[in-house]
């Protein structure tokens, strides 16, 4: 099933289609797919919103009972040794980070080294892919979710 994603306004359908061609892409661990996807992503002002909103979501699910620092380093270690063959460039600390702030405990200037905006849309389809892996689930929906969140937290905001 392929989601278009028409009833989003233009700026959350290039959001959604940029996450799902880097997601599919590290689904598929297609470094050729992957790089120009990733780009396309970087491009998309606030996908990292959007892609915070999907790896919490994710969390939520593969820990319902919330996460411990041993869940944390299982799912950053999994991530890792599926990734690396096919990406020996990702980096840990980017995960963790994206994995903190996802779950709302990350402080930027508290990091002496928080990783920049494009280092982010390297990783996160990585993390997302490897969480899709464990519920079996399509995108779609953790992403439709994301993006209510987001909206909601926009109205009342």
């Amino acid at each position: 099933m392929t989601v278009t994603w028409r009833h989003l306004p233009a700026p959350a359908r290039e959001i959604a289609t940029a996450v799902t061609g880097a997601v599919a892409a590290a689904s598929d661990r297609d470094a050729g797919a992957y790089g120009p996807a990733v780009e396309r992503l970087a491009a998309a002002d606030r996908a990292g919103l959007v892609l915070g909103g999907v790896v919490r979501l994710l969390l939520e699910e593969t820990q319902p009972d919330g996460l411990a620092g041993d869940d944390v380093r299982q799912v950053l270690e999994r991530c890792v040794r599926t990734t690396a063959p096919w990406r020996p460039d990702v980096d840990p600390h980017v995960l963790l980070v994206l994995l903190a702030s996802a779950l709302g405990v990350y402080e930027p200037a508290d990091d002496e080294t928080p990783p920049d905006s494009a280092a982010v849309a390297r990783h996160a389809p990585l993390l997302v892919a490897d969480l899709l892996a464990v519920t079996g689930r399509p995108l779609a929906g953790y992403l439709a979710a994301a993006f209510a969140e987001v909206a909601r937290t926009e109205l009342h905001d």
